[in-house]
């Protein structure tokens, strides 16, 4: 008798295990949909932050690396993808936008320092993983003290800043660009819209912000990381605000403490997206006004350490999210001002105004550690991170 094949018409969905024995032999499932690993997007390249997924929760399989990601934050340009195996807030277009610093280096630039007011036209470098004492990273083209610093991926941004050289005594416009990868000479960068010292400095994804300064400025210039072009405005403060620590969130500016005529422990908030001007945003800790403060943030909230006057030691932190007052969450090794603020993704630092770099945690708060040295000491430095 001979036997037929089954057909599909004779299965009815449903198949008791109990009368099936043996092994089946390998099947085709090339036709099999809805039954993969989950993965939204396969392709040979890591997500960007423009990649802009429909959701959160959307995994990115870079095929070529085998990598993972999976979108934390879909805002529009401004994504953040999670590698999978490390943990960490990895996309392209670092070091903000979402991810709060920078995973390799903190840089100074600028600034001066003994004998008398030398100024500083050397840049130093120092690594986030080792405690040791920073190394040379080329030299700036003008140099200058007090300036405001930025960072893209690629490259460092000192703006503004105040003399050129021995017997120069003039606020300054240039914006200078020196590149992470390379020890070598900064390049001009186009100018800011005026000329302006003691401003803060913030960076989104794609833009540095140089923030108030002296003297007076409201203004919030804008430049573009991608052109050698003229910074344009881009809203203003509340109030005038001179020696202001700057942080920056996945899509805002802050600007903490500061001058306004007297110390304040006014935080300021802009949008990097629009024009504006920028809202009250809460107080420092302690009522306790201050400026020539450090600004460094993670993804989650801003810090502002040291500054004042008297100096001060203390680390605040506040909220990106909510409009409160900040919290004292440590100190520094030292009473210090006259330092810049730099970020990695899981710490902040400060270095200048001595010669000392100090460290503390994002995550646990507490009081900073020594983290090696400068290569001599610097006041008024840029700070920039990668």
């Amino acid at each position: 008798m001979a036997i037929s094949k089954i057909s599909a018409n004779m299965i009815d969905g449903s198949l008791t295990s109990s009368l099936v024995t043996g092994s089946l032999p390998a099947v085709d499932g090339s036709a099999l949909t809805g039954a993969g690993a989950g993965i939204d997007t396969e392709t040979t390249s890591d997500p960007l932050i423009t990649s802009n997924p429909s959701d959160t929760g959307h995994l990115w399989e870079n095929k070529t690396t085998g990598k993972l990601f999976i979108c934390t934050d879909n805002t529009a340009g401004f994504n953040v993808w999670i590698n999978v195996g490390t943990g960490l807030a990895l996309h392209i277009a670092k070091p903000f936008g979402g991810l709060g610093g920078g995973t390799v280096s903190g840089y100074v630039s600028g600034g001066y320092g003994p004998p008398g007011f030398s100024l500083r036209t050397t840049m130093d470098k120092f690594a986030f993983a080792s405690n040791t004492t920073a190394s040379s990273h080329g030299s700036l083209t003008l140099g200058g003290q007090m300036p405001s610093g930025t960072s893209s991926s690629t490259h460092g941004y000192k703006a503004g800043g105040y003399g050129h050289g021995p017997g120069s005594n003039e606020d300054t416009l240039t914006i200078e660009k020196f590149a992470f990868a390379t020890s070598s000479a900064s390049t001009s960068h186009g100018n800011l819209s005026v000329a302006r010292r003691y401003g803060g400095g913030c960076s989104s994804s794609t833009q540095g912000f140089s923030i108030g300064g002296a003297s007076p400025v409201t203004a919030i210039d804008k430049y573009d990381f991608s052109s050698n072009t003229t910074a344009s405005a881009h809203g203003s403060l509340a109030v005038y605000l001179t020696y202001a620590a700057g942080q920056s969130s996945n899509t805002d500016g802050f600007a903490s403490g500061g001058h306004d005529g007297a110390y304040t422990n006014r935080i300021e908030k802009f949008s990097f997206s629009s024009n504006t001007t920028a809202d009250d945003h809460g107080d420092l800790s302690g009522g306790i006004t201050r400026g020539i403060c450090t600004g460094q943030s993670s993804t989650t909230h801003g810090f502002s350490a040291g500054g004042g006057e008297p100096i001060v030691n203390i680390i605040d932190k506040f909220s990106f999210i909510s409009n409160v007052t900040a919290t004292d969450v440590g100190d520094l090794t030292l009473a210090l001002a006259y330092s810049a603020g730099i970020s990695s993704t899981t710490d902040g630092y400060t270095a200048g105004g001595t010669n000392v770099i100090n460290k503390f945690s994002f995550a646990s708060g507490g009081n900073a550690a020594s983290h090696g040295n400068l290569s001599a000491q610097r006041n008024y430095p840029a700070g920039h991170q990668v």
